[in-house]
Order: C-alpha cells, then sequence, then structure tokens
C-alpha cells in the first residue's frame, strides 16, 4: 500500500502552504515518486488553475495533470450535501485518490482551507475524508489573533474531532506565533496533547503574509505601467500619497506600497525619486487610482529612471482601493519562487523532520471504512474479470441491478429468464440495457439444456434419480445456473431474491459440493458501519453447528476476511466472557476457541466474549484488559443462527449498517444466496464479492 499523509487546519488564514511545502521538499528527497491531492478546492474560474495545486505541480515538477489532482470544487460539493448526496462525493474522492495511489509511491492530500461558502461543515468533512482514505493526519493552526488558551484549544478542538473518528494524528503545528511565545505555546500544547503526537511551533514570517504587487494587481485587475518583472515585490507596508510630497515622505518605510491618484505627478516622481536616494527607504509600488494615467511627458520621464519599480492603474477612488488593499490576504503562487524557498527553509528550521519522517514511513493504517472496502472489491473485481449467472431474470430487482453493473463494467452476466418478458420489463422500468452484453438464457430452449440433464443424471443416478427427474430439475433455473457453475460456463452464481435459501444453496451441495479441507458451508455478512467493516459469521447457513462447526465456521470466516483486507481478530460470541459462565452453550463457545487455537495458533482470537466486550474498547479493556481481540474484533462468530440472523438484522436496521452478504464459505466453487428482502445494491455487492471469490480466494 502507499503511503499518505492528510493536512488539515485549524481555521482560515493558516498557513498550511509552509507544510504542504516543507513536506513536499522532504518526500521528494527521500522518495521515489510522491503525489499531490486536494480533494476539495476552491471554485476557479473556467479555462484557469486552482492556485495550490498549479503552484505544488509546477513547482516540483509533479506528473500529474490538473485534473487528476482534485476531486470537486467547494460550490459542487455544497450542491450534492444539500442534495443528501454526500456519499457520491467520498466515492469520487476515494476513486481519484486511488488512481494517485497506483502511480506514486506516496501521496500528500492537502484539506480545505476554511474559506467561501460552506466553512461550517469543513471540519466533519476533512475528518470524513482522511477517515475513508485511511490515512494520518497533520493539524495545523494559526496563532494570530488568539490567547494561549484559545490557540491551544482551538487545536484541541481539531485534533479530538480526528481521534474520536480513529484518525491517527501524527503531528500538531502552531502557526504564526510570535518568536517569543515559541517556548511557551510549544509547552502549552504538550501539556493537553498525548505524548506520542509531535508538537512543532512556528513563528510569524512577516515576509509570507506580506502581499506582492502581482497579487494586488490579480485582486483589483489592475493594467500595469512599468515593471512587470518585478511584480514579486513584497509590500511590507502602504501608505495614501495625498499631502504634499516633503509631508509625504517622511512616511515612507520599507517594501512600502504607494498609494495616490494617477494625477499626482510629484507624488509619483517624489516615491520614485526616494526609491534610488540611499537616504530613504526603498519602495514596493505604486498604484494610481482614478484610472488616471499621468501625461505623456510624466511617463517619459519615468522611463528614462534606471531604478523600475511596478506601477499600476486601477479603477476606483483612492479610499475604496485603500480599503481592498488591506483585505487582501497573500497567497504562495507559482512564479514566487521566494516564498516557495522561505516557506520551504521555515518549515526545515522549525519542525522536527527526522521524526516526522520516520512516522511517516513507519504508520501502518487499522481497519477500513465501508467507502474503502467497497471500492476496492469493484476495483479487485475488475482487475480479473469474471462471469456470474443470475438466475431469477423475472425479479425487477435483478433486471435494475444487471444494468447497474452493465454501467460499472465489473463483470460478465448471463441472466436466466425468457428475453421478451425482460425486454418488457427493461421498458416499464425504463433503465437502460445494453442487450448484446448480456447473454439471456431460457434453460428448456438452450443447447445446453441436454447436456447438463445428462451430467446431472451421471452425478446423482446413485441417489436413485433417473433421467427424466435430471431434465425436470434442469428447467428449474437455481439447477441450471448452478450447472453453468460447475461446468465452468460461468465463475459464480447469485441467487435467492425470489427463492429460499434451500432452494439457492442445495443444488450446490449436491454437485459443486465442498472445498476438501472443508465440512461445513456457512456464510459471512460483510457489516459496513459507520467508520469500520466487521465480519459477522454464521448469520444464514448453520442452525446450531457443534464446537468442530463453530471452529471451522471461525477459521473460515478469518480467512475471508483476510482475503478482503480486513484483519481478522476473533471474537466468540456468547452470552459470557472468559471463564465465569456456565452452561452446555457457553462450553461449546469456549471448547470451539481451543480447537481454532490448536488449528491455527497464528490467528488472534477470545472466547467466550459478550457482543459490548467484544466491539468497544472502554467495556473490552474493562472485562479483558490483556486481551489482544477485545475492545477491537473484527470478525464476529454467533453461536447459533437464531443469535447470528437476528443480531444482524438488528444492526443493519438500527444503525442503518450495509450488509453485504451473505457470502457462502465452503465450496468448490462460489455461490452466494440474497435475502428476499434485497434490495438492488445488495444484489450488486453480492455480485462484486461473488466474482472476488471467483478469482480463487
Amino acid at each position: 500500500m502507499s503511503k499518505a499523509i492528510y493536512i488539515a487546519t485549524s481555521d482560515q488564514n493558516s498557513g498550511k502552504s509552509i507544510i504542504t511545502l516543507g513536506l513536499m521538499s522532504i518526500l521528494i528527497g527521500k522518495t521515489a515518486k510522491v503525489g499531490y491531492f486536494r480533494p476539495i478546492v476552491e471554485d476557479f474560474v473556467d479555462g484557469e488553475l486552482d492556485n495550490h495545486i498549479e503552484t505544488v505541480l509546477s513547482y516540483f515538477n509533479l506528473d500529474i495533470k490538473f485534473e487528476d489532482a482534485y476531486a470537486i470544487t467547494k460550490s459542487k460539493l455544497i450542491k450534492k450535501k444539500n442534495k443528501g448526496k454526500i456519499g457520491e462525493v467520498l466515492d469520487l474522492i476515494i476513486e481519484k485518490y486511488k488512481k494517485l495511489e497506483e502511480r506514486f509511491d506516496f501521496v500528500l492530500v492537502e484539506g480545505t482551507s476554511f474559506t467561501g461558502e460552506g466553512t461550517s461543515i469543513e471540519l466533519d468533512l476533512n475528518v470524513l475524508i482522511a477517515k475513508n482514505l485511511g490515512i494520518p493526519t497533520i493539524i495545523i493552526g494559526s496563532g494570530v489573533g488568539k490567547t494561549l488558551e484559545e490557540l491551544v484549544d482551538s487545536l484541541y478542538l481539531v485534533y479530538d474531532s480526528f481521534k474520536v473518528k480513529d484518525v491517527e494524528v501524527l503531528s500538531v503545528v502552531a502557526n504564526k506565533v510570535q518568536h517569543e511565545n515559541i517556548e511557551l505555546v510549544t509547552q502549552g500544547l504538550q501539556k493537553s496533547l498525548p505524548g506520542n503526537v509531535l508538537i512543532n511551533t512556528i513563528p510569524l514570517i512577516s515576509s509570507l503574509n506580506n502581499p506582492t504587487m502581482q497579487e494586488i494587481v490579480n485582486q483589483l485587475d489592475a493594467k500595469v505601467l512599468f515593471g512587470s518583472a518585478y511584480l514579486n515585490n513584497e509590500i511590507g507596508h502602504f501608505s495614501v500619497g495625498a499631502m504634499q510630497l516633503h509631508n509625504y515622505l517622511v512616511h515612507l518605510n520599507d517594501n512600502a506600497l504607494v498609494i495616490t491618484p494617477g494625477d499626482r505627478s510629484d507624488i509619483i516622481l517624489g516615491a520614485l525619486q526616494a526609491n534610488e536616494s540611499a537616504n530613504y527607504p526603498t519602495i514596493s509600488g505604486i498604484i494610481l487610482t482614478g484610472n488616471i494615467v499621468p501625461e505623456d511627458s510624466i511617463l517619459k520621464l519615468i522611463e528614462g529612471l534606471s531604478a523600475i519599480v511596478p506601477i499600476i492603474a486601477v479603477d476606483g477612488g483612492t479610499y475604496s482601493i485603500t480599503n481592498k488593499i488591506g483585505s487582501i490576504r497573500s497567497e504562495i503562487y507559482a512564479n514566487n519562487t521566494h516564498k516557495i524557498e522561505t516557506s520551504i527553509s521555515t518549515f526545515e528550521k522549525y519542525v522536527a523532520m527526522d521524526e516526522l519522517s520516520e512516522r511517516l514511513i513507519t504508520f501502518v493504517p487499522e481497519g477500513m471504512t465501508p467507502k474503502m472496502f467497497q471500492y476496492n472489491m469493484v476495483q479487485r473485481a475488475k482487475q480479473h474479470r469474471k462471469h456470474i449467472v443470475l438466475p431469477e431474470g423475472n425479479d425487477d430487482r435483478i433486471i435494475m441491478a444487471a444494468s447497474r453493473l452493465l454501467d460499472m463494467d465489473v463483470v460478465d452476466i448471463s441472466i436466466i429468464g425468457d428475453k421478451k418478458q425482460i425486454e418488457s420489463k427493461v421498458a416499464e422500468l425504463g433503465i437502460t440495457f445494453d442487450f448484446s452484453k448480456v447473454n439471456i438464457i431460457n434453460p428448456k430452449e438452450s443447447d445446453l439444456y441436454e447436456d447438463y440433464a445428462n451430467t446431472y443424471y451421471e452425478l446423482r443416478k446413485a441417489k436413485n434419480v433417473s433421467i427424466t427427474m435430471a431434465k425436470d430439475l434442469m428447467e428449474d433455473v437455481s439447477y441450471f445456473g448452478t450447472m453453468m457453475v460447475y461446468k465452468g460456463h460461468a465463475d459464480g452464481m447469485v441467487s435467492g431474491a425470489a427463492h429460499t435459501t434451500q432452494h439457492t444453496i442445495l443444488p450446490a451441495l449436491q454437485f459443486i459440493k465442498t472445498k476438501p479441507n472443508s465440512s461445513v458451508v456457512s456464510s459471512v455478512f460483510f457489516m459496513c458501519l459507520e467508520d469500520r467493516v466487521s465480519v459477522f459469521g454464521d448469520c444464514a447457513i448453520n442452525p446450531n453447528p457443534t464446537a468442530e462447526q463453530l471452529a471451522e465456521i471461525a477459521i473460515s470466516s478469518a480467512e475471508s476476511s483476510s482475503a478482503f483486507g480486513i484483519e481478522p481478530k476473533i471474537a466468540m460470541l456468547s452470552y459470557s466472557s472468559g471463564a465465569s459462565g456456565k452452561g452446555d452453550e457457553v462450553d461449546k463457545v469456549r471448547a470451539a476457541t481451543e480447537i481454532v487455537k490448536q488449528k491455527r495458533p497464528d490467528l488472534k482470537i477470545e472466547g467466550p466474549i459478550q457482543y459490548d466486550a467484544a466491539v468497544d474498547k472502554v467495556v473490552g479493556k474493562s472485562k479483558m484488559p490483556d486481551s489482544e481481540v477485545a475492545g477491537q474484533a473484527s470478525v464476529l462468530i454467533f453461536p447459533d443462527l437464531n443469535t447470528g440472523n437476528n443480531t444482524y438484522k438488528a444492526v443493519q436496521r438500527e444503525t442503518g449498517a450495509l450488509a453485504i452478504g451473505p457470502m457462502l464459505q465452503g465450496l468448490n466453487k462460489p455461490v452466494n444466496d440474497l435475502s428476499r428482502g434485497c434490495t438492488v445494491d445488495d444484489i450488486i455487492n453480492t455480485v462484486v464479492i461473488t466474482a472476488i471469490q471467483a478469482q480463487g480466494l
């Protein structure tokens, strides 16, 4: 897995560009290929580029197209949120991030800037993005206008917002702090935050906060009359030239911006002469207000001067222009190498780079969010395309799911049913459906019918099955679909939307049969909770498994968990935790736990254990403080079908969790059962996991 870091801020104007540029400089020196990504950017004019992205891509010469370096603009995000479609935004962010992750060894992800519309949702959104990308965070906040207590509190609030969602915070940076307060701020943060969080404090660097003449030109839509080569001049001070020259000269300061009406040639020429004089400060530029350009004779005089400063003309009165200049916030842009290099050197001077680099390199993410889990499933299914048969072509949900799967281009599909009826349903549903990409089969009319019937007869004749019975059964969609899988004409089957579990699984048990090392077919659900994915087993197949069967279910479920990228930490659930409980049911769970430990000593397992102790860190630590599993279980094994089925449905309904499955374990080839109450999304997810199983998991 590629490494990454998320840069988040506590408020606007925090100066996170220092962290972005400094980290990029370090990473490029240590890592072969470094990528850059901004999930959300401020709106920009068509034909122009986002300044942050342009600066990073151009200065570090990154091989990333502009459109690949961001996911969505803020205005589009707000519209999506207002329509309740924030999930679509996360899907897009994950998709674009993962494409960069595939290309680069490390990806620096820069969060939002708390400017413009939608600032009230930005903190939660940054937490959500970092959580779903599964990457750690650096938090940066500004000390400008804050007391020590206010700065520490604001940074702790952001830290806590990330930690409560289990997003690891590697470092907290207090930026724009007065030099004399650096030690005080550092100590205050160290007292407030845990010891494993790196604390860094960066002083206020005036040259980074001062706007340049180029920024003033951009903000005021000014016309450059002279000195276009010097627009990177920084503005340290500004003052209005409205008095007589001899009085105005005493108000000049270093790097001053002179603001004066365009017809005040005395102020213009006097300021230019002062700039050349060793007795007066240098000036950064001159703004001519009122859209007044000096007379030709004055322009000719200016052209002849040896020292050039930018002179720009604006359309607006002196008063209003002065107010606008005062509100301009400086940014770092692509061609201002001085500010970029100052940012990098400041970062290197005040940030503990070696410690931070070590944290970045050694960080290992824990857990997986539902969005990332679903994204990874689809991508894995696409890697080695498989052919899935859907036997229930008379069900509207199957038709709609097939339509969406075709759009996703993730699997090849066969549907068992009558083509004319399916065409009629497609028309009724008003959906797009590319019939050229789907194999629709009517069993009785299929060229495979006779061969399938004969094959079934040979396989089952010892069980008193006649050829007539075999032909009758091959007209049944579940038998025909299962035979397609058995014969290799399909890689897997998904059924159960309109049939019972027994109807779906019985043919598979009869002739696909179990794997050599499996004695029991079981199932798991991937329970996509708000912030994690848990594996529940067995919630669909075995009513009352023995201790041996329960142990096998646990091992199979752990293997399924690992195969789908979830580290297995197995909780063998019961009504009692540890050694205190008595009774046949808890003894069965205890015995099953010991069998797993003997067969697979490499697996982390705890049992018997209660559900709350298995998933809640506080309860787990209280009841079983020395356990590797308590409070952090990812694989939950239920003692019987009654408990498992009711629990998964209760969790699903009460928490809004997405339950993907059931996925059957133990068969030689993948056949998966749907609930008759399944949704179109359920069908799609089950098809995807079936395709992954068919890849040889």
